[in-house]
């Protein structure tokens, strides 16, 4: 028996978004050197906490390892020595989490529509991945030194148009409201974290 074929309908099929591919944290922190745009774009809406944790945990360490006063300690008593790592690496988390979170908090402040946890993530990444030549640097030669103040400023420099591309992308921002939403964080970090106190 012949069956007439069914009439034809002008509802389409739901077609399946293309599937993103996996961002791997070694992707995120090499490609913000060599294509930052096309990193930002990609890791846009995607949250990053295995990378901003490797980061601090490495920051805090480089930073600590090659302060004076750790060798001293450490050539006092081993055991205060990594208690006193311990702690300083606990302070660069705590003070991570606050940088993305208040990045964040400011953002939406200024009409931002971002999430957190892809804001505040990927800001801790950014402003880690640029400032290691920084400490890498100073681990070796004297934190007054000019070469170490050049290097200073120019990663800060870096690290301060890679936020604003990273806020404007992920909370729809224009580049004015996306640079006062990090002014605060980033001249605060250079002052008390890559300067260093006031004698």
């Amino acid at each position: 028996m012949f069956v007439p074929p069914p009439p034809p309908t002008l509802v389409q099929p739901q077609s399946r978004p293309p599937e993103r591919r996996r961002l791997w944290w070694h992707r995120l922190i090499l490609g913000l050197w060599y294509r930052p745009v096309e990193v930002l774009d990609e890791a846009r809406d995607r949250s990053a906490w295995s990378a901003a944790l490797l980061l601090s945990l490495i920051s805090g360490c480089i930073g600590v390892l090659s302060a004076d006063a750790f060798h001293g300690q450490w050539a006092a008593d081993h055991g205060a020595a990594l208690q006193l790592v311990g702690l300083a690496v606990g302070c660069v988390l705590l003070a991570s989490f606050a940088l993305g979170a208040v990045t964040h908090a400011i953002a939406r402040t200024l009409g931002g529509n971002g999430r957190f946890a892809p804001t505040a993530s990927l800001f801790i990444v950014l402003f880690w991945v640029t400032d290691l030549p920084r400490l890498a640097i100073a681990s070796w030669l004297p934190p007054d030194s000019t070469f170490i103040q050049a290097a200073t400023y120019t990663t800060w420099g870096f690290g301060y148009v890679l936020a604003v591309l990273l806020i404007r992308g992920q909370h729809h921002l224009p580049t004015h409201k996306a640079a006062a939403a990090i002014s605060v964080q980033m001249l605060a970090a250079l002052a008390l974290l890559r300067l260093g106190p006031v004698n």
